[in-house]
């Protein structure tokens, strides 16, 4: 992950830069700098429409008592479109705008939904991330017991706290004045 963020930050100036010298190229600097304040106005105007929108459809659902989440990832979309938008540059443009396109985010948001659903299914029901649908790291150790060198099992740890009631059982006995001490006792909290 951290390799692409690298590449981005490196990248999409190296190509700005060399979309911005091609389309300089063939308008001159003047109309080129009149492009990208222009592509910012109406970034700020599309940003403000559907922006209102967005939040007009979360006040409904929650009135409805719905979790308005398709409002809420719209209105993520449309805030990264603006700063898109407002960063000088035509790539970046063209992506802010694609933004503005509600197709194209149901199309992010069934890709990123379905990513979220492959992470969560094989993270549930204890596993560790990476495991699950057939995968099992300690199934060539299984014939000698578990990980932890125990006998045969699935390695769980129990977390915990265990208070020493053994003071306590003395001070109370010898406050009661009964027959004796009382033996010690554990409890598990």
């Amino acid at each position: 992950m951290a390799i692409l963020l690298l590449a981005a930050f490196i990248g999409v100036p190296l190509l700005e830069i060399a979309v911005f010298i091609q389309v300089g190229d063939r308008l001159g600097l003047w109309n080129t700098l009149a492009v990208v304040i222009l592509t910012a106005i109406m970034g700020t105007w599309l940003l403000r429409i559907q922006g209102l929108a967005t939040l007009a459809r979360v006040r409904s659902q929650i009135n409805q008592g719905a979790l308005p989440t398709r409002e809420l990832f719209d209105g993520l979309c449309l805030l990264f479109a603006g700063a898109l938008l407002l960063t000088p540059g035509f790539v970046t443009d063209t992506f802010g705008f694609a933004l503005f396109i509600p197709q194209v985010r149901g199309i992010l948001r069934h890709w990123i939904g379905r990513k979220l659903e492959l992470s969560m299914t094989s993270t549930t029901m204890g596993q560790r991330p990476g495991e699950g649908m057939g995968h099992r790291p300690d199934a060539r150790n299984e014939s000698a017991g578990n990980r932890y060198g125990g006998a045969r099992g699935n390695g769980d740890i129990i977390d915990g706290e265990f208070e020493d009631m053994t003071e306590k059982d003395r001070a109370e006995s010898r406050d009661s004045n009964d027959d004796g001490p009382k033996p010690p006792t554990g409890r598990l909290t």
